[in-house]
């Protein structure tokens, strides 16, 4: 199902009620949280437009989405906009959920190694 659900239209002229219920419904339809989380996000930014009452809207949903399915490039592409969505506990272990120590670690190994190459004089053949 590569259609979308929403219009960029009807994201910004529906009403909340209207656009959660019909967020959620496609969630749990599809399972799609790269979507769903795309639709959230411009939700945000009608909040951020003057929209008060997008402050926190589907807060249930967002909060099971990156608490119970795997990290998409989506989710980690747009995580640090759901901030305010979890308390600081819960934000600390989703950010080590959703950008794992191995990739810290291969990063650091790689800075590491560059860093003392630089440093360690060049190795010549001399005597």
């Amino acid at each position: 199902m590569n259609e979308q659900l929403l219009t960029f239209r009807q994201l910004f002229n529906l009403k909340p009620k209207t656009l959660e219920k019909r967020i959620s419904e496609y969630y749990y339809e599809t399972q799609n949280s790269s979507l769903t989380i795309k639709y959230i996000l411009t939700l945000r930014v009608r909040w951020q437009l003057g929209a008060k009452e997008f402050q926190h809207i589907l807060k249930d949903l967002v909060r099971d989405i990156f608490m119970h399915t795997k990290a998409t490039r989506t989710m980690k592409r747009f995580f640090y906009y759901f901030q305010d969505y979890f308390m600081a506990p819960e934000w600390r272990a989703l950010t080590s959920k959703v950008f794992p120590v191995r990739n810290f670690g291969v990063k650091a190994m790689s800075l590491v190694r560059s860093i003392i190459a630089k440093v360690r004089p060049e190795e010549t053949s001399e005597p």
